[in-house]
């Protein structure tokens, strides 16, 4: 009698444990894709265009930003499919017919979400290693850190892959000579269906990146 109800409370604390395990990948994947989006239209503004502004979306308030599938669903499903978790939050609009930079300008727009996500990550990787050095929290703190370092640090370098809609595909695009644009309509074309080969067979290339990224972050 006593061995099942140790066996039912065990059953019940590991059941506890993985929700809120979960719970705080959410919250984190959900903060730091609300700081990717207002990143790109902060940046925007920056190169004169209003309309992230106008829409009420320069904001932290991640009601204003929150898709309930990218944002929640599918970080929740993916954590306990024990795979990669990922996530998005609504896109920030902006036109890039009003940004004073050219044709950099959509680059520069796109390549400030995994800009901000890898200066959280350094963030946090920097209070691990003080806390390594001074102790000023518990160990349950690095922990923490570590997670949005690595959520972090995985959220930006998937962005920066060149297939749209990608934050990377802008800045090849800006790139390209007009002599190949047709490469443009292509991955445009085609995008969905690179990003979903890509999540099948790409990790052996993202997550040595991921962990190399995360090491020099934190040391180790």
């Amino acid at each position: 009698m006593m061995s099942d109800k140790w066996h039912s409370s065990f059953i019940t604390y590991h059941s506890s444990l993985i929700i809120v395990t979960a719970i705080f990948y959410i919250l984190i994947i959900l903060f730091s894709v609300v700081i990717h989006e207002v990143s790109h239209g902060y940046v925007a503004y920056l190169l004169g265009d209003p309309t992230a502004k106008m829409q009420g979306r320069l904001t932290l308030n991640p009601l204003k930003h929150l898709d309930p599938f990218g944002s929640v669903l599918l970080p929740a499903l993916l954590y306990l499919a024990n795979a990669p978790v990922i996530g998005w939050a609504k896109p920030v609009p902006y036109n890039p017919y009003n940004l004073q930079a050219g044709k950099w300008g959509p680059a520069l727009v796109a390549v400030a979400g995994p800009i901000s996500n890898f200066i959280v990550a350094i963030f946090f990787a920097l209070a691990i290693r003080f806390n390594l050095l001074y102790t000023f929290a518990a160990p349950a703190f690095n922990d923490f850190c570590l997670l949005v370092v690595v959520l972090n640090v995985l959220l930006a370098i998937f962005n920066l892959i060149p297939i749209p809609p990608l934050d990377g595909s802008k800045v090849l695009f800006s790139a390209l000579p007009y002599r190949l644009r047709y490469i443009e309509t292509f991955l445009e074309r085609y995008g969905i269906v690179f990003i979903v080969l890509f999540l099948f067979y790409g990790g052996t290339i993202i997550f040595p990146l991921e962990q190399w990224v995360v090491r020099v972050l934190v040391g180790g």
